[in-house]
C-alpha cells in the first residue's frame, strides 16, 4: 500500500526545485490515507466505506515571498502538472496580497531554516486490520458483544473497530521526510434499563498499531458491563469542593482541557492565551510535571509533524514551573522561539495550527490505594466524557460519569452521576498532592480548534489526588 508516494516523489523533488527558483523557501507535504471502520449494536453490522476506493492522496505546497507565506492545496499531480502547479501559486499569491485592506500589511513571518534531515520509517504493529480481514473482525466483535449481552439488566453493548493508516513526506530544499503510521481505536458501549431509566457507559481503546487492540477490550468489557448496571443506582452530586482521586482518564482529560489547549503557542500570537504571561512562573504542585509529544507512543505519535518538524518530547510543566509552550513553525517563528513539532492538519486542504499530541502528567510514587486512604470524605472520579477550556482566562469545564463517594479512606460503594468538574487550572493543579506510579494514555476521540479542525490526540497520566469543585 502506499506505492503511489515512490512514484509520485522524484517529481515532487522537481517541483520543490522549480519553485526555489521563484521563492526564497518552498516545501510540498504529500499524504495518503487509508481509513475503514467495523461495528456491530442492535441494529446490525455495519462496515464503513471509507477506504474502499484505495487511500486519499493531497498535497500542501508552501512558499515564501517578500511578503510572507502563502499556501496551494490540491488532490492530483503529476510530473507534467507542475508549470501549471506554479503559475497557480504565483497567481494565488498575488491575488493574496493585492486582496489585503489599504493600509493593512502583511504579518511579518521570518523565512524557515530548512535545516538538512532525513528520514524513512513505520511505526511498528502486530496485524494490520485489512489483512485479518471485514468477516473475521466483525465475528470477533459480535462475540465481545454477545459475551456483554449475557448480564441481566443490560439493554444493548455495541462495539466499533476504526484504524487509520496514512504515509505523508515532507520534501523541501534540505529535508526529505517519509512516515507511515498506523492506530486503531475501539469504542465501547452498553446500555441499561431499569422502568423508565436508561444509562450508559462508553470506554474507548487505541494504540500505535493494528487489531492486536481488540485483546484489550475483553479485558474491558466486565468493567463497562458492571459499571453500566451501577449508574442505575446513581444519583445527582451535592454541590461542593472535595478531595478527589481521578482515575488515569480523567487525569487525561485535565491535562489536555486545563493546560492543553492554554499553552498551543499560535494563541500567543493572537494574544488569546494568559499562559503566555506567566511562563518561568508556577502554575502547579511540585508534583506535576507535564508533557507533549513522542515521550509515550499512542494514536498521535509520528515522526514528524505536518511542516516537517520532527516531532520531539516537550517539557510544558517541569515540577510546577510552567516551562515551554507547543508550536507549529509559522507561529514559533513570529514569536522568535523554535517549532516543537505540533503544526498540524485536519487534512490536506486545512490550515496548519498548534495541535496537541500524546499529552500527559508524568507518574509519581503514591498508590491508588494510598489516595483513597488518605481522604476523609471525597470521591473517586471514573470515565470522563468531555470538557473545555477557555485559554484567556483559564477556566475548566468538564463532564464525569462516575464519582464513586470515599468515606473514612474507603470507597462505600455509593456513586453519583453525571458529574460536572469546574475550577480556576491555578487553582486546580496547585491542589494535586499525590501522584500515582503508572502512567497510561487513552487516544479513543479526537479534539477540534473552535469546534472545527479535528485531529487525533491521546491523553493520559497516573492516578491523581486534587481537591475539585464538582456539581
Amino acid at each position: 500500500m502506499f506505492e503511489k508516494m515512490d512514484v509520485l516523489k522524484p517529481a515532487l523533488k522537481k517541483l520543490v526545485t522549480e519553485l526555489r527558483k521563484e521563492y526564497p523557501y518552498a516545501s510540498v507535504l504529500a499524504s495518503e490515507t487509508d481509513e475503514r471502520g467495523w461495528s456491530v449494536s442492535r441494529s446490525g453490522p455495519s462496515i464503513s466505506t471509507g477506504g474502499m476506493d484505495g487511500p486519499d492522496c493531497g498535497f500542501v505546497v508552501r512558499v515564501f515571498d517578500e511578503n510572507g507565506c502563502g499556501e496551494y492545496s490540491f488532490n492530483e499531480f503529476s510530473e507534467e502538472r507542475i508549470p501549471q502547479i506554479c503559475a497557480s501559486i504565483k497567481e494565488r499569491l498575488k491575488a493574496q496580497w493585492e486582496a489585503l485592506p489599504p493600509g493593512i500589511t502583511p504579518l511579518p513571518t521570518p523565512i524557515p531554516a530548512d535545516e538538512p534531515a532525513v528520514l524513512k520509517k513505520a511505526t511498528a504493529y502486530q496485524l494490520h486490520p485489512r489483512k485479518l480481514g471485514d468477516e473475521e473482525i466483525l465475528k470477533r466483535i459480535a462475540a465481545i458483544r454477545e459475551e456483554g449481552l449475557k448480564t441481566e439488566g443490560i439493554l444493548d453493548v455495541s462495539c466499533r473497530v476504526s484504524y487509520q493508516s496514512y504515509r505523508k513526506l515532507f520534501i523541501s530544499e534540505n529535508r526529505d521526510l517519509d512516515q507511515t503510521v498506523l492506530w486503531t481505536t475501539v469504542a465501547l458501549m452498553a446500555l441499561a434499563r431499569r422502568e423508565e431509566e436508561i444509562k450508559d457507559y462508553y470506554k474507548g481503546f487505541s494504540n500505535l498499531g493494528g487489531i492486536e487492540v481488540l485483546d484489550q477490550v475483553r479485558d474491558g468489557l466486565d468493567e463497562v458491563v458492571r459499571s453500566t448496571l451501577e449508574l442505575l443506582e446513581s444519583e445527582p452530586i451535592p454541590p461542593g469542593e472535595y478531595d478527589c482521586v481521578c482515575d488515569p482518564e480523567t487525569t487525561g482529560m485535565i491535562v489536555h482541557e486545563a493546560f492543553g489547549h492554554g499553552v498551543e503557542m499560535d494563541m500567543f500570537v493572537k494574544d488569546r492565551a494568559l499562559a503566555q504571561s506567566v511562563m518561568g512562573e508556577r502554575v502547579a504542585s511540585d508534583l506535576v510535571t507535564m508533557h507533549d509529544g513522542n515521550g509515550m507512543d499512542e494514536v498521535a505519535s509520528f515522526l514528524f509533524d505536518d511542516e516537517g518538524t520532527l516531532a520531539s518530547d516537550t517539557l510544558v510543566i517541569d515540577k510546577g514551573i510552567l516551562k515551554s509552550g507547543m508550536c507549529d513553525a509559522l507561529s514559533a517563528a513570529r514569536l522568535g522561539t523554535s517549532p516543537t513539532g505540533n503544526g498540524r492538519r485536519e487534512s490536506f486542504e486545512r490550515k496548519a495550527y498548534t495541535r496537541m499530541t500524546n499529552t500527559y502528567f508524568q507518574g509519581g510514587t503514591q498508590t491508588p490505594e494510598e489516595m483513597i486512604a488518605s481522604i476523609r470524605y471525597g470521591f473517586l472520579l471514573e470515565n470522563p466524557s468531555s470538557g473545555m477550556e477557555d485559554p484567556k482566562n483559564w477556566g475548566i469545564q468538564c463532564m464525569v460519569n462516575i464519582a464513586r463517594e470515599i468515606k473514612d479512606g474507603k470507597l462505600t460503594g455509593k456513586i453519583y452521576s453525571p458529574i460536572v468538574l469546574t475550577g480556576y487550572v491555578p487553582d486546580l493543579l496547585k491542589s494535586v498532592s499525590m501522584m500515582g506510579p503508572k502512567v497510561r494514555l487513552g487516544g479513543g476521540g479526537y479534539c477540534g480548534k473552535g469546534y472545527k479542525e479535528y485531529v487525533k490526540v491521546s491523553d493520559g497520566g497516573p492516578y491523581m489526588k486534587a481537591r475539585i469543585r464538582l456539581g
